[in-house]
């Protein structure tokens, strides 16, 4: 049996000499790395705190996840904040932490609005937000019964803002807010009904 990245195949073979061998092996590693990333979801455990605080590369990134945090983000803030979260959920890519969302707010058949995202800039680019989001969706949808669930993004987050439309969020609203610097930002809300989903 040969096995990478978690997948594993059952080879026979009769003997075959170095050269033969060689080839088989590199040919089954270059299907395997070919392999999409494999994704698994899961509830935070303590043990994950930490590994989150490192996912922000900057203050910016940390400001649009977790607004009232103040760069480096430390354990105990997100301990802090965690407290009146819901549904705090890890992403793991090939067994690796690499993303983590929550609901800062859910109502049993009402509605749910996503809090502390966040991808690691490594798994960037690579469909961990999509499989992230789809999870969120399913927990506020199915679990909840959500009418809707609600992202929100700030202006100058523009990977953020053209993600949410292609998984069938819609703005709806724009509030004004002020960065750590004290300058006006738009907080536009996005809006994705359960009738949708």
């Amino acid at each position: 049996m040969l096995c990478l990245r978690g997948r594993c195949v059952f080879v026979t073979c009769r003997r075959l000499n170095r050269q033969s061998a060689y080839r088989i092996d590199r040919a089954l590693f270059n299907f395997f790395k070919r392999l999409p990333p494999m994704f698994h979801h899961r509830p935070l455990e303590e043990k994950d705190i930490p590994i989150i605080c490192e996912l922000p590369q900057n203050a910016d990134e940390l400001f649009y996840m977790f607004p009232r945090a103040t760069w480096p983000l430390t354990p105990p803030q997100l301990a802090d904040a965690l407290e009146t979260r819901q549904d705090s959920t890890i992403i793991e890519m090939d067994g690796e932490v690499v993303g983590f969302a929550n609901f800062s707010q859910c109502h049993f058949r009402g509605r749910c609005s996503l809090g502390n995202v966040i991808i690691a800039p490594k798994a960037r680019s690579k469909g961990v937000g999509r499989y992230m989001i789809t999870r969120m969706m399913e927990i506020a949808f199915d679990k909840h019964e959500a009418t809707e669930l609600i992202a929100s993004c700030y202006n100058h987050n523009v990977p953020g803002l053209l993600f949410y439309p292609g998984m069938g969020f819609r703005p709806y609203s724009i509030e004004e807010k002020r960065d750590k610097q004290g300058a006006r930002v738009a907080l536009i809300h996005l809006r994705l009904s359960g009738a949708q989903a």
